[in-house]
């Protein structure tokens, strides 16, 4: 039997060695970070330690990161009416989203649901940009938040001219970044975002920890959890120790091997697109005219059913997904697609195909052979409906 080759590295990485050791490691210490002796001392050196390694990934500084469950979580600490830059107030009246967001950014986060205005995206996925002009000058004091890349299509947003376009306003800007590291940059200052979220479980850390990172002077004045003052009086509770070493674990070792990941992965999506399209030319790769992520490809064809395809490639030993993995198992209708304007006979057959650190060229082979067999199948059911 085939080993199996799992491609949906936008859904979850696999664990980096250095995160596996960071964790292993917390899990051996003893201590509450909140103790003043030795044992909780040596925990809360685990904590900064990971907390400047995610700042040096995000080049922001360390005070501005502050450690939450994921990314979800994140999404909802920053997307708070109640906001503060050098101590004075700076309340935000609107919340603009764009329409291609994770389902946790869509919500609105903690504002209220008459607050949040959707951004319309081009057929390519891009932000509107004239759209956002338009939105922007109904809303004195706005808050933006759009993705750094797209989850389920790879197309990456040109947020620094959105950042422009937002700061002229007097607007803030918020960034899910989540599957920016090891395949784009993710420099705060240099995207000119004022606010990022980051997921570790998407760069080959533990699951169950992310950050939300701020520029120097911005602060939140609400907390996403009143308790304890942990995590400078953003979050209480005790800290997850194991977890956030792991994180800044995989944090460094992503920055340590950006090039070399970005150069593997951009060959891998060159092989696997010229093999998709020779096995069947009438094959859609959605935003292929847009700038993407190098490691993923986002793909539907006439007559396919992204459900039915999935437990294909997964029988013939291959792990993709229909979309964001977010639905519960389900496959549901891609708001992402919609918003491109794909048609619903068309969208409702993507898949999609992620790479990462350590997928090889014999998994993409496989992928294609198992591809193959599917596409011809489908050529047969079309045929066939045409007899």
């Amino acid at each position: 039997m085939a080993q199996r080759a799992y491609l949906d590295w936008n859904a979850t990485a696999p664990l980096r060695p250095q995160a596996r050791a960071a964790v292993v490691a917390a899990l051996e210490m003893v201590g509450n970070p909140s103790s003043v002796h030795a044992e909780g001392r040596r925990a809360r050196h685990l904590i900064e330690d990971a907390r400047e390694k995610v700042a040096r990934l995000t080049g922001a500084e360390a005070a501005g990161v502050t450690f939450t469950s994921g990314a979800t979580e994140a999404n909802a600490l920053a997307l708070h009416p109640a906001l503060e830059i050098a101590g004075a107030r700076v309340p935000r009246d609107r919340l603009l989203v764009s329409a291609i967001e994770h389902v946790s950014v869509l919500k609105g986060g903690r504002f209220p649901a008459d607050a949040i205005e959707v951004i319309p995206v081009t057929e390519s996925g891009f932000v509107d940009c004239e759209a956002l002009r338009r939105l922007l000058r109904q809303s004195a004091r706005p808050l933006v938040s759009v993705m750094l890349a797209n989850n389920e299509t790879g197309v990456v947003q040109p947020i620094r001219d959105i950042a422009a376009i937002v700061h002229e306003t007097d607007g803030l800007l918020h960034v899910d970044a989540v599957q920016g590291p090891g395949r784009i940059g993710v420099n705060l200052s240099a995207l000119g975002a004022d606010m990022m979220s980051l997921s570790a479980h998407k760069i080959g850390g533990p699951k169950g920890v992310g950050a939300l990172v701020r520029r120097p002077g911005l602060h939140i004045a609400v907390p996403m959890i009143a308790a304890g003052g942990q995590e400078r009086g953003l979050r209480g509770g005790t800290e997850n120790v194991p977890g956030i070493a792991g994180f800044g674990a995989a944090a460094e070792a992503v920055q340590q091997s950006f090039a070399e990941e970005v150069a593997l992965l951009g060959a891998l999506r060159e092989r696997l697109e010229a093999g998709l399209r020779a096995a069947a030319p009438e094959v859609v790769i959605f935003g292929s005219a847009a700038e993407r992520l190098p490691n993923m490809v986002c793909f539907s064809a006439p007559g396919m059913k992204a459900e039915t395809a999935v437990i294909a490639f997964d029988l013939d030993g291959i792990a993709v997904s229909a979309g964001a993995a977010c639905s519960s198992g389900r496959v549901q209708p891609s708001h992402v697609l919609a918003a491109m304007g794909v048609p619903p006979a068309l969208a409702q057959g993507a898949v999609r195909v992620s790479l990462g650190a350590t997928s090889t060229p014999a998994e993409i082979d496989q992928f294609l052979a198992a591809w193959k067999k599917l596409s011809k199948s489908l050529v047969k059911e079309r045929t066939g409906l045409a007899a």
